[in-house]
């Protein structure tokens, strides 16, 4: 149990609190930029967590018991790179001399090059809702008593996503969950939508089920009894809103507006390192937690036990990624997490086997992928499925995902024009593009249950963010049991070395594809098929051999707008490639869909058999 802390503790809190604003100021005015503004304003609040409240080995940032610090309010860089000076693990020269430096690990923004980071911020309001997902598993996974504390900017308040986090720590009764709102008045451009009107902040933190804590932000005493009240608490999540005053410690800047975002001019931060009493050098020795290990752990002899189906039948391939999640669940580093769609997108098949390693979140898509995040960041093997559209609202979430380079995976159902009757609401037709952009991202569209289940297991050793596609409609299984499927490969079927074209799909516009080769067939005309499975990477040698039999000629089929997915993959992966002159059909979706049967709405779009086979006669014919 923490308790308040002396008054020896909290006058070397105090002094701490002046190096800190010490070293933001040096830091940021050698380089030239960053946020020195924003760190004053809560120097006091990290001072005091770090000398009295922090439970941390920085030799063993891995270790299992250790709490975890996240700035969410991650401009804030100089303060807590500050702190990691106080602690011992950034020396002088690296903290002064190389921030926001080429090539330096001290960025402008923390990211997890520095062992001691978690997660990759700067984009505001994903600190927090990462926070949930670590919270979640050391409650109800590792059964670990480490705390996570989380500094949030008040202007970051106006982003939904924070509530998000606020309401499912709350659902979740997350108790090991601090967030420390800096509330400094000002933004970037101005006073912050509410200011310093702490009433209202604590109503919309009660209203999500939180426990607000209003604390005055400078003083040492009051933060601590704040701090150790929060800690205290097992089944709420504690929302500590420390009223601050921005560029605190520097007079002739204090509460004005137009300096967020700016470094104090070299004149101006000698003045201001003075007052504060100039630079110092003290070195803080924060608790070290009781040695633990989780509850869970990963069991590299787990066996899992595959679905197989017979070749013909029809099963939707979102029903095979059920079955072969739900056979995952017999590793125990395996979990995921529903976006209240389980049973369409068939994840709560886990769920009925593992439901203490299923995670709803609900419509909340942004807290659906900060979650994974969080588990990720605890070593957990993260499914995180949902509608294929929906997770175009959490793009911002998956893409710093690929910053913070956490292996997350991600399972998106019902896309393409082929779910039929609902609409282009429902209708992702930009997801392959979208996920194909993200750093270090691998994108899956398996065309039949075979492919899925397989791909499905092989996702979970992949690193990085891996997009697995799946089609709502059932369709005849291709693949036999006892078919290997690998990253970057793909299947090719009916190759001859007399092929004129070759037809190119993935997922359900492979089988209009392998219909179309019928009908070409029937017309003497040689086709091979080429199932694209993995977009990204994509088989870029099967690409080139196909080029080089068929003169170049290439059908590309796709059930998703023209730009950048598997038209997209195919052409990057030709630009230099030392093939025949190209000449490609490139069908994909190009107008608005509305709402009709699957075969109503491809052939609308131009991507069923009929369309296939005009486009290949007519290149073969040129």
């Amino acid at each position: 149990m923490t308790n308040a802390m002396t008054s020896k503790k909290l006058d070397l809190a105090r002094r701490l609190a002046s190096q800190l604003r010490v070293d933001s100021i040096r830091c940021s005015t050698q380089a030239g930029s960053g946020h020195p503004t924003s760190s004053l304003s809560a120097a006091d609040l990290m001072a005091v967590l770090l000398v009295g409240h922090l439970h941390y080995d920085w030799d063993q940032p891995h270790q299992p018991t250790n709490d975890h610090l996240i700035f969410s309010k991650g401009h804030a860089s100089p303060l807590l790179y500050s702190m990691f000076r106080a602690a011992g693990v950034v020396d002088e020269d690296e903290l002064v001399n190389t921030y926001r430096q080429f090539g330096a690990r001290l960025e402008g923004h923390p990211t997890p090059v520095l062992p001691w980071v978690d997660v990759a911020t700067g984009s505001l309001g994903q600190g927090l809702p990462d926070a949930v997902g670590i919270c979640l598993a050391g409650k109800y996974l590792d059964k670990l008593p480490y705390h996570v504390w989380v500094l949030c900017g008040d202007s970051e308040t106006a982003e939904g996503s924070i509530w998000e986090a606020l309401d499912k720590a709350s659902y979740y009764h997350l108790g090991n969950l601090t967030a420390i709102i800096d509330v400094n008045r000002l933004g970037q451009r101005g006073p912050t939508e509410l200011e310093w009107n702490l009433d209202q902040y604590a109503a919309r933190v009660v209203a999500f089920g939180a426990r607000p804590l209003i604390v005055d932000g400078h003083d040492p005493a009051a933060i601590d009894q704040a701090l150790t009240e929060a800690r205290r608490n097992e089944d709420l999540p504690t929302v500590l809103l420390a009223r601050t005053v921005k560029a605190k410690g520097v007079p002739e800047l204090e509460d004005k507006n137009g300096w967020h975002g700016k470094a104090l001019p070299p004149e101006m931060a000698e003045r201001a390192i003075a007052a504060l009493g100039g630079v110092t050098h003290q070195q803080i020795t924060t608790t070290t937690p009781e040695p633990g290990t989780p509850s869970i752990t990963a069991d590299p002899t787990a066996t899992v036990t595959l679905p197989t189906y017979k070749l013909g039948e029809k099963v939707a391939t979102r029903v095979a990624f059920g079955a072969a999640i739900a056979a995952l669940a017999a590793r125990p580093d395996v979990v995921v997490i529903d976006g209240e769609v389980g049973n369409s997108t068939h994840a709560d098949e886990f769920g009925k086997v593992a439901p203490e390693r299923y995670f709803e979140m609900f419509i909340a898509e942004c807290q659906l992928v900060a979650t994974a995040v969080g588990l990720a960041v605890r070593g957990y093997v993260p499914f995180a499925a949902t509608f294929a559209v929906f997770f175009s609202r959490a793009y911002d979430f998956i893409r710093m995902a690929g910053i913070s380079q956490v292996n997350i995976r991600l399972v998106g159902s019902h896309a393409g024009v082929e779910i039929g009757e609902d609409g282009p609401s429902q209708m992702a037709l930009e997801d392959l593009a979208a996920l194909r952009a993200v750093h270090g991202s691998v994108v899956l569209y398996p065309a039949d249950a075979t492919a899925t289940a397989v791909l499905t297991a092989l996702m979970a050793d992949i690193d990085g963010i891996v997009y697995l596609r799946t089609t709502r409609g059932a369709y005849p299984v291709l693949y036999g049991p006892g078919e290997t499927f690998d990253v970057g490969g793909s299947k090719t079927h009916r190759a001859s070395p007399e092929d004129q074209v070759a037809l190119i799909g993935a997922g359900v516009t492979l089988h209009e594809c392998l219909a179309a080769a019928d009908g070409l067939a029937e017309a003497g005309i040689a086709a091979r098929v080429i199932d694209a499975y993995s977009l990204k990477p994509i088989d870029r040698d099967t690409l080139i051999d196909a080029c080089r039999v068929t003169g170049g000629r290439l059908v590309v089929v796709e059930d998703h707008y023209p730009e950048g997915g598997l038209g997209g993959a195919v052409f990057e992966a030709l630009a230099d490639a030392d093939v025949p002159a190209l000449h490609i059909a490139h069908l994909a979706v190009r107008d608005l869909p509305g709402s009709g049967t699957a075969a109503e709405l491809l052939n609308e779009a131009g991507i069923s058999a009929p369309h296939i086979v005009d486009a290949a006669r007519g290149l073969v014919a040129s």
